[in-house]
């Protein structure tokens, strides 16, 4: 995994670890953490520690990295230009590139004239011939070459264990650039020198990296290097199927989903891209249980959506799941307006917290279902109130709180008996007497049943409540 910190670490990033994760884990492998951050422009230590934060929050643990160490480092490509400068010697002194002189606005002037003649654009090859005495001349004006790789002709093939096998005409690749005029290496130079010398044996990327890889086969067989086995992984797409972008998606960073479970979303993103196989509709899967299971042959080749309604489906799929303690602290900071009575009762806190956890869609709905169970300062659902809060059901519902004054036992079938037998005598609809007891008791139209509800409150604070009225 070699992602270049030069700003926020994007979900699909995080799913193409997490694949390169799966695929070590399973075969047994190591899993090596590479920055790539030649730019020197645009990358930064901030972003770095943001690639460490964003891995550390999701789990993944690799084996060599710029913070562990490892027998193949350094692993920031920054410090490694003394490694490139061998290779582009070696390349330079057996022919394979050569060195163009070409000043920016000759090579502006080369693409115009390309546009007017409506041809692609791409370098001419002006400068793949020069002799000693032309290029003496070009580094006495002050100008300083690029170093170009010189395309054989032919084609390229590699294998893909996604997509299978890939051709590419040579005639549709330029003579391009491997090392910049201060010397500093090209992505794809750099790229190349490091998987080989760092004895990486699969490179599992982005799609958007597949128009890469037959640049970097050449400079392999330039070099006279062994390829490694490529994966490209299809595209994650907004939910309006276009490559998932800043502008088509809720959010895309992975630290912006620090509300989600660490674990369902490791579980989401497996499955954006990948299925086991054998027609299965298993969807919540434990990290050993994907591990165990992953492969490159089940990987689709059509691009993913990143839906955010279903990542919080799975997030809360994991919340309901997880050990009550947990999911209390997990939910604390969303009720700190109640902290105080939530400590005051360790077992009614634990009991509630089962209840209210039953209703959410996304934690941050534990603070509606949960927050009346500890205060009578809830919210009061306004929809609801509007609805059930009429004169006759209000009327109604303080024969109920009288009704229940009476009552020798505080349980569910005296409840529900008594509600039921208020019904009856006043002729209305049962449901009449439940929504509007539980807007009182509670705020909102949704809840555990009323019956259980109640008995769970206690005597004392429904009928305090009821009381209160609208």
């Amino acid at each position: 995994m070699a992602p270049s910190p030069t700003g926020f670490f994007h979900v699909g990033s995080a799913r193409t670890a997490l694949f390169n994760y799966l695929f070590a884990r399973h075969t047994g492998g190591k899993l090596i953490l590479r920055i790539e951050d030649t730019d020197q422009t645009r990358g930064t230590l901030e972003y770095e520690e943001i690639i460490y934060d964003a891995l550390k929050w999701l789990g993944l643990e690799f084996d060599e990295s710029p913070q562990l160490g490892g027998e193949f480092g350094p692993y920031r490509q920054s410090e490694r230009f003394d490694i490139y400068k061998q290779y582009t010697a070696q390349l330079l002194e057996s022919g394979k590139a050569y060195l163009a002189y070409e000043t920016p606005e000759e090579l502006t002037a080369m693409r115009e004239e390309q546009a007017k003649n409506k041809l692609p654009p791409r370098y001419n090859n002006a400068h793949r011939d020069l002799t000693a005495d032309e290029r003496a001349a070009f580094e006495s004006e002050g100008r300083k070459g690029v170093l170009r790789l010189k395309i054989p002709e032919g084609e390229t093939v590699f294998a893909d264990a996604v997509y299978g096998s890939i051709k590419w005409k040579n005639a549709d690749i330029d003579d391009f650039v491997i090392a910049k005029s201060d010397g500093g290496p090209t992505y794809n130079f750099a790229c190349v020198i490091d998987d080989y010398l760092m004895q990486i044996s699969h490179v599992i990327r982005g799609e958007d990296g597949l128009s890469n890889t037959p640049r970097q086969c050449l400079i392999y067989d330039a070099l006279g290097f062994e390829r490694p086995t490529f994966a490209h992984l299809p595209f994650l797409l907004g939910r309006d199927r276009k490559k998932l972008s800043k502008r088509n998606a809720d959010t895309v960073s992975l630290l912006d989903f620090q509300e989600t479970l660490p674990d369902a979303m490791f579980n989401y993103l497996a499955l954006l891209g990948w299925n086991p196989g054998g027609g299965e509709t298993q969807e919540k899967f434990s990290r050993e249980e994907l591990i165990e299971r992953f492969s490159l042959e089940g990987v689709n080749k059509a691009g993913a959506i990143f839906d955010v309604d279903k990542l919080n489906w799975m997030n809360v799929a994991y919340l309901k799941a997880m050990p009550i303690e947990e999911f209390s602290v997990f939910a604390k900071p969303f009720l700190t307006a109640v902290e105080s009575e939530m400590a005051a009762d360790e077992t009614y806190t634990k009991a509630s917290m089962e209840l209210a956890r039953e209703r959410i869609h996304k934690i941050e709905d534990i603070s509606r279902t949960a927050t009346y169970f500890f205060t009578d300062d809830y919210p009061i659902d306004e929809a609801g109130k509007t609805k059930h809060f009429t004169p006759e059901n209000l009327a109604n519902v303080e024969k109920l709180r009288l009704k229940f004054e009476a009552l020798t036992n505080w349980d569910v079938p005296s409840i529900e008996g008594a509600v039921r037998e208020l019904a009856e005598e006043l002729g209305v609809k049962v449901a009449s007497l439940v929504h509007t007891t539980r807007m009182l008791v509670s705020g909102t139209t949704v809840g555990p049943s009323l019956w259980e509800l109640l008995e769970f409150l206690g005597r004392e604070r429904v009928l305090r409540r009821m009381a209160k009225g609208a």
